[in-house]
């Protein structure tokens, strides 16, 4: 019961933080980094230890896919060789980079826990830094490269942990034998992950009873990723491949109420589950500082010279490999087809600057089994990689992007009056054959106020939406009098109030910008 009232504590703290957070410009998970700092040096709070496999499948499964079903394989593709530059070459110098210092500063330290720790610290987590990116209009190409970093650089350090973890409990793979093993582990995802996604849209669920339909979706996550891991392929690419075939297809398949439903669903979840990785590894930290026993100074000397490491390392590649892009743009040019965003000096700052560390490193830190070599220092350094990349780099995004006044970037916005007229012009195409009623007369005008664009919108149909949810607003208030004065009961009070939420929805000027949700 303890434990429960403490988890429900650190809940409700983790998101008066996010409120913090997001009033002063800051990650959320750099405030959760500290709250789990905090919950170590508590006295009385408990030592909880999680059961390795259960860590990386209720952490990183739930989290990687509401990060794939929301990426753009289109963009992906036109910033392929970046993106696959991050996510496979630096994770594997950074891998290597790590290793070599920890195994300098603790030369007792094994080569194979050397090799964990840096494939624990090695992949980024762009969450934290697309949360402050979104709130200041970066170059999307900027967006596109962190986030498809981030969905594919946690295969290659998961990778390379899973060997080292192997290699240390006295198995390995070696020369030639590990090329059959990654076309393996590699291909079959991709194979999986689709077919997985293709049965899923087979699938005859009543999205009417959206509780359940929501339900399932988490279960089909998670048994993804179990059966990814019984078949010894990789998980996360798995999840990755089954999350974008899904977001390709299943919106022609599921209805707005259930749609809204499991977007709002998804997001808590997610948020919960960041906390949840911040206090339970802060909670196991607690364990390590009372078995220190005078090791401060190599455990934090191991902790800052490491986080120094993937900061350096990620800055040596990204600069130069900016640098040497534009030259061979600028003389070569793009080679033609779509036109793309160029990169520019800021644009590489901002990407080298990007490289905070978050939930996958916790929870690759967690998964480690509690009798491997090192193990107390691993999830130390981690935890410390993690708060010190997120305090430094997330902490002074913002002023950073700020200073480097980057280019504005239209390209989506475009993209969306684009989508948003032709889609209007289909539907006045289809309302020429119902007539000349007034319902019709009203739709088409509103249809035909969004073909024109926003600045040349009518007078009239500019207001529309703010007008909309003023009489939305009298509504409501004519509604609970109604329920207040005994005219109507909570059943009839809560249809209507279900229509009027549909209403002010429809008429909430988020959604028609890029300011709003994805």
């Amino acid at each position: 019961m303890a434990l429960f009232e403490l988890v429900i504590a650190l809940l409700l703290a983790g998101a008066l933080l996010a409120i913090l957070a997001r009033r002063i410009g800051v990650p959320y998970p750099a405030l959760l980094a500290l709250a789990g700092a905090i919950a170590a040096i508590v006295p009385g709070t408990p030592v909880v230890m999680l059961d390795p496999e259960l860590a990386l499948a209720l952490f990183v499964a739930p989290t990687l896919l509401d990060a794939a079903f929301d990426a753009s394989p289109r963009d992906m593709r036109d910033n392929w060789l970046p993106i696959g530059a991050l996510a496979i070459i630096v994770v594997g110098i950074t891998v290597a980079a790590v290793a070599m210092v920890a195994h300098a500063i603790v030369p007792a330290m094994s080569w194979p826990a050397c090799i964990a720790l840096g494939a624990i610290v090695a992949p980024p987590d762009a969450s934290a830094a697309i949360a402050v990116l979104r709130q200041l209009n970066p170059p999307h190409r900027v967006l596109v490269i962190l986030e498809g970093e981030s969905l594919f650089n946690d295969a290659t350090a998961l990778l390379i942990y899973r060997l080292a973890v192997a290699a240390a409990a006295g198995g390995s793979v070696g020369g030639w034998e590990l090329i059959p093993v990654l076309a393996l582990t590699v291909g079959g995802a991709v194979v999986l992950g689709w077919l997985a996604a293709r049965l899923w849209l087979r699938l005859p669920l009543d999205q009417g009873d959206i509780p359940v339909f929501v339900l399932i979706q988490f279960l089909g996550t998670f048994a993804i990723w179990i059966l990814a891991q019984r078949l010894g392929v990789s998980a996360i690419i798995t999840v990755v491949v089954y999350a974008i075939t899904l977001a390709r297809w299943a919106p022609k398949r599921s209805h707005a109420r259930a749609r809204i439903a499991s977007y709002a669903v998804w997001e808590v979840v997610v948020f919960v589950l960041n906390v949840l990785a911040f206090v339970l590894i802060g909670l196991q930290l607690k364990a390590i500082f009372g078995r220190l026993d005078g090791g401060w100074a190599v455990y934090v000397g191991t902790a800052a010279a490491i986080c120094l490491v993937v900061i350096l390392v990620r800055i040596a590649w990204v600069m130069p490999y900016n640098v040497a892009l534009r030259w061979k743009l600028g003389r070569f040019g793009d080679g033609g087809g779509r036109r793309l965003a160029r990169p520019t000096f800021g644009s590489g700052v901002v990407i080298s600057w990007c490289g905070m560390r978050g939930i996958v490193t916790l929870a690759t830190a967690l998964a480690l089994p509690a009798d491997f070599g090192h193990r107390d220092l691993i999830v130390f350094c981690a935890f410390w990689v993690v708060l010190g990349t997120l305090a430094l780099q997330g902490l002074t995004l913002r002023p950073l992007m700020q200073r480097l006044l980057l280019p504005v970037d239209n390209s989506v916005a475009e993209e969306i009056r684009l989508a948003r007229s032709t889609t209007a012009r289909a539907a006045i195409d289809a309302l020429q054959e119902r007539g000349d009623t007034n319902s019709v007369a009203l739709l088409r005008r509103e249809y035909a106020a969004r073909v024109s664009g926003g600045a040349e919108l009518p007078s009239d149909a500019e207001r529309l939406p703010g007008l909309q949810r003023h009489l939305v607003s009298i509504q409501r208030r004519v509604l609970f009098r109604l329920r207040r004065d005994g005219t109507i009961g909570d059943d009839a009070f809560h249809a209507i109030e279900e229509e009027l939420d549909i209403l002010d929805l429809a008429a909430d000027p988020r959604i028609r910008t890029l300011d709003g949700p994805d």
